[in-house]
């Protein structure tokens, strides 16, 4: 009578640590999980492939600012790149053709990373 005791104590005891391990691997990933919301940002990078001053990179990023879910900006003019960060309202593929027809920048084009980079990098790509 001792060992069927012992083996159903035994039997509870690892089922409730299982549904316990079973528990806090589901609220792990429930709270861990990469979710968007109001607050999530996206970045991206345009390469204007010519050369800019000072002057133009504040006319950029003046404009950047102008556009619907852009909230920061930096313009680089010693590498000619202006990178900005937007909510999930903002169409980026729209802000930038509007930024090619919009300044004299035509030969302007998104930075958009290889899949093996964003594989290895941020986990929060608006591709």
């Amino acid at each position: 009578m001792a060992k069927s005791a012992a083996k159903k104590i035994l039997f509870i005891t690892a089922a409730v640590v299982g549904m316990a391990v079973i528990t806090l691997g589901v609220h792990v990933y429930w709270v861990t999980r990469p979710h968007a919301d109001a607050r999530t940002r996206y970045m991206a990078r345009i390469d204007l492939h010519q050369p800019i001053d000072q002057a133009d990179a504040a006319r950029i990023k003046a404009w950047l600012l102008q556009q619907k879910g852009v909230d920061r900006v930096l313009v680089n003019p010693r590498w000619s790149t202006a990178v900005f960060t937007f909510t999930s309202l903002a169409d980026v593929n729209g802000i930038v053709r509007a930024f090619k027809a919009s300044l004299p920048y035509h030969n302007a084009v998104r930075y958009l990373p290889a899949k093996e980079q964003v594989k290895r990098g941020c986990p929060v790509m608006h591709l």
